[in-house]
C-alpha cells in the first residue's frame, strides 16, 4: 500500500479567478526529496504543466496546483505517485512523467517500498527502480535466477537493467567479473571494412553496452575495470572455447545470433555464474530473417527446460519517449 497519507496531504482551497479553475495544495514532509521530484531547473514540473494544462507553484514543502478540477486531479495524483517513487529511490525525469501519464491508472505505483514485490538495483551512480510491472518482474528474476531470456522490443530496459544488475553484483562481490557481448551484425546495411585495430572495429557495435556501463559506474572505474579484466566487452565470436565461471554474462541483440552461435554461447556457462540473453525476436538483421535467428531457436528448444526463466516485454513497457511506444505498438499491430 502507498504511504501517501503519512507523506503528504491534499488541501482544497477557494477557486481562482480563471473560469472553471480551482486550486489545491500538497504539503510534502521530506524536503530532501523535492529536488529529485522537481528535477533540474524544475523541468519535471514544467513537463507536468505542459501535459496536464495546470499551473504549479512550489514554496518550501508546499506545492500549489491550479487548473480545472479534472486536470488538477490528474496532476495531483501524478505528483503523489512521482513523490512516492522518488522516496523509493527512483530517478524522476520528464520521460518518467510522460510514462506515468500514459498509464491507465495514474497514482498506483509499480511496487512500493516494504511490499513483497519491491525491488531496486543499486549501482555506484544511482538506485534504479522498475517503471512497469514487466520491469518489476524482470528485476526480481535478475536478482535470483541463473539464466534469463529477456524478450521484447527496443526501449523496454532489457539490456540496461541487466547491465545495472551485473554492476551491482560486481560491486558486492557476488561475481568476480562481467562479460558483455553481442553479435557484430549491421542493422540492414553494409558498412564495408572498418579502419583500425580489432577493438576499434568492434566498438561501434558494442557502444550501447558501454553507454549502460557509464550510466551505472563512473567512467574512470569502467576504464580501470576493463583494463584489469574485471569487465570484458567483446563480440560473440570471441567466446568460443571458453568457460565463464564466477561471472555475470550478458548477450545483447541475441536475435542476430545464428543457432550455432547461440548454442556455443549458452554452453560457456560456468560455476557460480549468471547469464542474461536479451533480444527482440521481431528485429532480426540476419540475411535469412527470423527463421535464421538463434534466439527464436533457443526459446523454442529451452522454454520448458528446468532453470530457464523468460521475461517478456511489449510495446506498453517501452520507457523511452512515449512516441517510441506508439511506434512499437503500430508495428506490432
Amino acid at each position: 500500500m502507498r504511504k501517501s497519507n503519512a507523506a503528504h496531504r491534499i488541501i482544497a482551497t477557494p477557486a481562482e479567478p480563471a473560469q472553471g479553475a480551482s486550486s489545491a495544495t500538497i504539503d510534502f514532509t521530506r524536503a530532501d526529496i523535492l529536488p529529485v521530484l522537481f528535477g533540474v531547473f524544475d523541468r519535471n514540473l514544467v513537463a507536468i504543466e505542459d501535459r496536464t494544462s495546470v499551473s504549479i507553484h512550489a514554496r518550501g514543502v508546499r506545492v500549489s496546483i491550479t487548473g480545472s478540477p479534472e486536470n488538477r486531479a490528474i496532476a495531483t495524483r501524478l505528483l503523489r505517485t512521482l513523490y512516492d517513487k522518488a522516496v523509493a529511490g527512483h530517478e524522476i525525469d520528464p520521460e518518467v512523467v510522460a510514462y506515468e501519464l500514459s498509464r491507465r491508472q495514474v497514482g498506483e505505483p509499480i511496487a512500493m517500498q516494504g511490499s513483497p514485490a519491491f525491488v531496486t538495483i543499486k549501482t555506484r551512480k544511482k538506485t534504479i527502480a522498475p517503471r512497469t510491472p514487466a520491469q518489476a518482474s524482470y528485476m526480481q528474476h535478475l536478482a535470483r535466477a541463473e539464466m534469463i531470456f529477456a524478450l521484447g522490443p527496443a526501449g523496454t530496459g532489457k539490456t540496461y537493467l541487466a547491465v545495472a544488475q551485473a554492476v551491482s553484483d560486481l560491486m558486492t562481490g557476488r561475481v568476480q567479473r562481467l562479460v558483455l557481448s553481442r553479435p557484430a551484425v549491421e542493422a540492414g546495411e553494409r558498412l564495408g571494412f572498418l579502419p583500425g585495430d580489432m577493438k576499434e572495429k568492434v566498438d561501434p557495435y558494442l557502444r550501447p553496452i558501454y553507454d549502460a556501463l557509464h550510466d551505472c559506474m563512473p567512467p574512470e572505474q569502467v576504464e580501470r575495470r576493463i583494463a584489469s579484466g574485471e569487465i570484458e566487452v567483446a563480440p560473440i565470436a570471441f567466446m568460443r572455447g571458453r568457460t565463464l565461471a564466477d561471472a555475470f554474462i550478458i548477450l545483447d541483440e541475441a536475435q542476430n545470433t545464428t543457432p550455432a552461435q547461440m548454442k556455443m554461447f549458452l554452453t560457456r556457462f560456468g560455476q557460480s555464474s549468471r547469464m542474461v540473453i536479451c533480444g527482440d525476436p521481431n528485429q532480426v538483421d540476419l540475411p535469412g530473417g527470423p527463421r535464421s535467428s538463434g534466439l527464436a531457436d533457443a526459446v523454442q528448444r529451452l522454454e520448458r527446460v528446468e532453470g530457464m526463466v523468460f521475461s517478456h516485454f511489449t510495446g506498453e513497457d517501452v520507457v523511452r519517449h512515449p512516441i517510441v511506444g506508439r511506434v512499437v505498438q503500430a508495428y506490432e499491430g
